[in-house]
C-alpha cells in the first residue's frame, strides 16, 4: 500500500478496567485489565467463546458493560453512543453497500458526519490510493474480489482517521493466500497510519504475525499479555504453551534439585534435566514442561546435549522447508519433532532408530500441580 502523503501518528491509548459482562448468569468476560498504548497494534487471540469478541463489543459501544470502565485517552466512553465514539470498524463480513460505488462506500462514513464535499473528495482520493484502489473507484462491490472488497471496507474504516481501528476477524473469509497477502498490507497500513488497533482472531499464526503484543483470551479471562516472542518463547502456563503453536508435554516427578533447575522422572526408564525459570515459582513435587518440536535435534548433534536418548521413527511427514516426526523414546512418550530440511541432511524412515536430544533451557515450566494421570 502507498500513500499520497505522510500521516501523523494519531493513536489513541486505552485503559480497559475490571470490565465484566454478564449474560444473566453467564459470565462473558470477567475482571479484564488491560492498558493498550497509542498507535499499538494488539490481538486478542483466544478459543471461540473465551470473552475476545464480546470485550471488542463493548469498546466498540455496542454492548454495555455490567461492570468497569473503558477509557480512550483518559476519558471514560462507556456512556458514549457507539456513533460518537469516532472509532473505525471493520468485521469479517464486510457489509458494502451493493448499490453504491466504491467510491461512495468509501465516502459513506464522510457524509454521515457532514463533511464538505470538498474534504470528502480528498479524504476518498486519499484512502482509495492507500489501499491500491483508485483504478476501481467507479466499479460495484459485486465487480471485485474478495480481497478487493476487503480493501475497500478498510479504507471505509479509517477514511475519517480514526484514533482507533477494531477489526472483528476481518480476513477469515478469504482463502489462505489471500489471507497472507491481506497480514502483509495490514502491517504496512498499520506503520503508515499509527492507528491504535485492536485485532480479534482465533489463529494463532495470524496473531504472531501481526501484532505488537496479544492478549489471550479463555473463559473470559485474560490470560497472559506479551509480545509474540514472549507468548511463544515464555508462554506463562499450560494454555498459552498449547494454544500459541505447537508443543510437546512433558510431566514428571521432581526426584532431585540443583542450583537453576531439577531432574524429573517422566516414566520409569526415562529422566530429564530441566531449567528453573525466575519468573515461575520452582515445582515442589510434580511438573510439566513445554517443550517446542522444533527445538528438539536428532542424529548426531543430540548426542552432545543435557538431555539425549534413543528414539524410534513411528510417524514423519515431509512437508517441504521441515520434517514433521512423531518419535517414540519409551512406550509412555512419544514427541513430536520438526527437523528443518537442509541440504545434505538425512531424511528419517519409519521404524529408523534414531539420537533424540535437547537442551535443558529449551524446557519450560508451565505448570506444577500434581496431574491426576502421572507417573507413579
Amino acid at each position: 500500500m502507498s500513500s499520497s502523503r505522510p500521516t501523523e501518528k494519531k493513536g489513541a491509548p486505552i485503559e480497559i478496567d475490571h470490565l465484566s459482562k454478564h449474560f444473566g448468569k453467564f459470565e462473558a468476560v470477567k475482571d479484564a485489565n488491560l492498558d493498550i498504548k497509542a498507535g499499538e497494534f494488539l490481538t486478542f487471540l483466544g478459543p471461540s467463546g473465551s470473552g475476545k469478541t464480546t470485550t471488542l463489543m463493548m469498546v466498540a459501544g455496542f454492548l454495555i458493560p455490567t461492570y468497569g470502565d473503558i477509557r480512550v485517552s483518559g476519558n471514560s466512553i462507556v456512556t458514549i453512543p457507539a456513533h460518537r465514539r469516532n472509532i473505525g470498524m471493520m468485521f469479517q463480513h464486510y457489509a458494502l453497500f451493493p448499490h453504491m460505488s466504491v467510491s461512495n462506500n468509501i465516502a459513506f462514513p464522510l457524509e454521515m458526519r457532514r463533511t464538505s464535499k470538498e474534504k470528502i473528495k480528498e479524504r476518498v482520493a486519499w484512502a482509495l490510493d492507500l489501499v491500491r484502489l483508485t483504478e476501481f473507484k467507479n466499479r460495484r462491490p459485486n465487480q471485485l474480489s474478495g480481497g478487493q472488497q476487503q480493501r475497500v471496507a478498510l479504507a471505509r474504516a479509517i477514511v475519517f482517521e480514526p484514533t482507533l481501528l477494531l477489526l472483528d476477524e476481518p480476513l477469515g473469509a478469504l482463502d489462505a493466500k489471500l489471507r497472507e497477502n491481506m497480514q502483509i498490507e495490514l502491517k504496512s497500513l498499520h506503520s503508515q497510519l499509527g492507528t491504535t488497533v485492536l485485532y480479534v482472531t482465533h489463529d494463532q499464526a495470524e496473531a504472531l504475525t501481526l501484532s505488537d503484543r496479544i492478549c489471550v483470551f479463555n473463559e473470559g479471562r485474560i490470560i497472559q499479555v506479551g509480545t509474540p516472542d514472549d507468548l511463544y518463547n515464555l508462554p506463562e502456563n499450560r494454555f498459552v504453551a498449547d494454544f500459541i503453536g505447537e508443543t510437546n508435554f512433558l510431566t514428571g516427578e521432581v526426584v532431585s534439585r540443583e542450583e537453576k533447575g531439577c531432574t524429573i522422572q517422566l516414566d520409569e526408564a526415562i529422566s530429564a534435566k530441566c531449567f528453573f525459570r525466575d519468573t515461575f515459582a520452582h515445582p515442589e513435587k510434580w511438573a510439566t514442561y513445554s517443550l517446542r518440536p522444533e527445538k528438539i535435534l536428532l542424529g548426531e548433534s543430540a548426542k552432545h546435549v543435557d538431555n539425549t536418548y534413543e528414539g524410534i521413527v513411528k510417524e514423519f511427514l515431509y512437508l517441504g522447508e521441515f520434517t514433521k516426526y512423531r518419535i517414540e523414546l519409551s512406550n509412555s512418550i512419544e514427541l513430536n519433532v520438526k527437523a528443518t530440511n537442509r541440504k545434505g541432511r538425512k531424511l528419517l524412515a519409519k521404524g529408523e532408530t534414531t539420537a533424540v536430544g535437547w537442551e535443558k533451557e529449551e524446557m519450560l515450566l508451565v505448570e506444577s500441580e500434581v496431574p491426576s494421570d502421572s507417573y507413579n
